[in-house]
């Protein structure tokens, strides 16, 4: 699924030059991505597309009515507890990632909340630090924001070929 993410991200990074779901699916097709990786992307993009928005795609005792975001701003002096599936699923190298892009000032609230909702949707557990970031350009990308140079270079860059200084 990540493969085809990335491929979509890297054409079609201007939010508004994406085709449609049934376009997109069959150019997925022609380059040679098979059925299931396009179906979970395209599937994993509506609800990222859902969760950008606003609204709930969330089944339960708790979904709010249709017409109710699921997710409120959180107050400037509130603190994001971790419970212990997302814990699990995201891994210490993840929530460590998603705190330091949040202390940097750059992964608001409520885009942190929707990073989070798309990573506990990836498969594996834990999530890949490599996926994690796919999942947070994806997540900018749905905002229709770019991130900045640096942070686009700390979600780009290889770390494995740094050289510390």
């Amino acid at each position: 699924m990540f493969e085809v993410l990335v491929y979509v991200y890297e054409n079609y990074y201007a939010g508004e030059s994406c085709p449609e779901p049934e376009h997109l699916e069959r150019k997925l097709n022609a380059v040679g991505f098979e059925s299931d990786q396009i179906d979970e992307a395209l599937s994993w993009l509506d609800a990222l597309h859902t969760a950008a928005r606003g609204t709930s795609g969330f089944t339960g005792p708790l979904q709010p009515l249709a017409h109710e975001p699921w997710l409120r701003e959180p107050s400037p002096t509130s603190m994001r507890i971790y419970v212990a599936a997302e814990r699990r699923h995201l891994g210490t190298q993840c929530i460590g990632f998603i705190s330091f892009l949040e202390d940097a000032g750059v992964l608001p609230a409520s885009m942190r909340e929707v990073v989070i909702d798309r990573a506990m949707a990836a498969a594996g557990a834990p999530v890949a630090l490599d996926d994690l970031k796919i999942i947070i350009l994806m997540v900018y990308w749905s905002f229709g924001r770019e991130p900045d140079a640096l942070v686009l270079d700390e979600l780009c860059e290889d770390v494995a070929h740094r050289v510390v200084h």
